[in-house]
């Protein structure tokens, strides 16, 4: 059966996470991992500086009040996540999807998603975690890393869901891209969807073959296809064309066509990550 791995934490985005993997079940017909990791961080604390003129008994005292209160935090941030993972539960159920088992796990979320990721069909995870600067766009640490680790495609969500119905493949002919068109296609998850193919730069030969031949494909399978080279930078083009033809959707490669390549991931899927308020569905 078609599985979907959902990751929440405390970040605004938990109940975004929670819609859009609804949303996927449901189109799916798939079941739903949901995951909520404790980092190691989260339930341990810097040990004590007693060294000083604290006296051995007062110390030991100290020492005991200290474990106390760490064996509290723990059990304190334990129900927050069994809290977390019981309002995505219902969550995802009142989206229509029943099937949803909740895993609170200690450790590595990379690791706990390797660990599970088998038989996948997508991982859905949040923008920013609790830990990103809102105020300066940051990305969160965990997106860059389940991106580049895994080969399932990830579906990384907006800070709201909303019904989505018009859809924009950014398509650079490249590798990715080809395999994003190729999903698109295969896949339930798209059916019905109204689908925008648009190249960004200058038009050449070869690129006007290539989003020619993608078009084509999509087309056969039925779906309604707009397809377009635009002139500009990819950033601008895309980020634009989000905006002017209110696109619900973001489809695209996580590596770009390009060698030069300034982050793990390739700059323009980073800026598009950061800049549009759309979600936005990544492939290897």
């Amino acid at each position: 059966m078609t599985k979907i791995i959902a990751c929440i934490d405390g970040s605004v985005y938990a109940h975004s996470v929670s819609d859009h993997a609804a949303w996927a079940a449901a189109r799916l017909q798939a079941s739903v991992d949901l995951l909520h990791v404790l980092g190691r961080r989260d339930l341990s604390t810097a040990p004590a500086d007693l060294s000083g003129s604290i006296a051995a008994d007062a110390q030991q005292t100290l020492l005991e009040d200290l474990a106390k209160l760490d064996a509290d935090r723990a059990k304190l941030i334990q129900k927050r996540g069994r809290m977390l993972l019981d309002e995505a539960k219902a969550r995802i159920a009142a989206g229509g999807v029943t099937d949803v088992t909740a895993y609170l796990r200690h450790g590595d979320l990379l690791e706990t998603i390797t660990e599970r990721e088998g038989g996948a069909d997508l991982i859905v995870i949040g923008k920013r975690g609790e830990a990103a600067d809102f105020a300066k766009l940051h990305l969160g640490s965990n997106l860059e890393r389940v991106v580049r680790a895994t080969h399932h495609p990830v579906l990384v969500a907006s800070r709201a869901f909303r019904p989505i119905k018009r859809m924009l493949i950014a398509f650079d002919g490249g590798p990715s891209a080809g395999k994003a068109v190729e999903h698109v296609v295969a896949s339930p998850l798209f059916a019905g969807l109204e689908v925008h193919l648009v190249m960004a730069g200058s038009e050449t030969a070869d690129g006007r073959r290539k989003i020619d031949g993608a078009a084509a494909r999509i087309a056969a399978a039925g779906m309604t296809v707009h397809a377009a080279i635009e002139a500009g930078a990819a950033e601008a083009v895309i980020a634009d064309k989000v905006v002017r033809d209110e696109i619900d959707l973001l489809v695209m490669g996580a590596y770009g066509h390009s060698r030069i390549r300034s982050l793990v991931i390739g700059s323009t899927t980073t800026e598009m990550l950061r800049l549009c308020k759309v979600p936005v569905i990544l492939f290897r």
